[in-house]
């Protein structure tokens, strides 16, 4: 678990030090609320911009914690200031006392960032394929973000 946490710090740190292009914020740190069936549920979410796209980071608790981390694609959705769909891919690793898994992610949703208050809220899918321990594809990864913009 150890390693996890150190992984996730790393991993926040570097992308720190990108570039981020104008689009609402650069960088957010929140919680994340997901069904209970994939490796990757509820947890502590931070997402940082990468010019238009952006690096997202999750680090899941529950029966067990898990780390995931997805390369995302943003583009504004019609002429709603600060409202983006996205898409994007990436994979996880999970643990738990019986067994781990690994396996790669994609995501779909939308993303909304408040104009006059530090607040970014995001609907996603997050399917995930499970590779090592028992192969298997979980489409039940429905999330909602909530996150303090910075």
């Amino acid at each position: 678990m150890k390693k996890l946490l150190l992984l996730f710090i790393v991993t926040i740190s570097v992308t720190l030090a990108a570039t981020a292009q104008d689009n609402g914020y650069k960088n957010a740190l929140g919680v994340r609320l997901g069904s209970t069936v994939p490796a990757i549920k509820s947890g502590i979410t931070y997402k940082h911009f990468l010019k238009q796209n952006a690096i997202e980071g999750i680090l899941s608790f529950g029966d067990g914690v898990g780390i995931c981390g997805l390369y995302e694609i943003h583009k504004p959705l019609g002429n709603t200031e600060n409202l983006q769909w996205l898409v994007g891919f990436g994979g996880y690793l999970g643990l738990n006392n019986s067994t781990s898994n690994v396996g790669a992610a994609g995501i779909i949703g939308l993303d909304y960032k408040f104009a006059q208050i530090p607040l970014n809220l995001t609907l996603d899918w997050k399917p995930e394929l499970n590779i090592v321990s028992k192969v298997g594809f979980e489409s039940s990864g429905i999330g909602f973000s909530a996150r303090f913009t910075f």
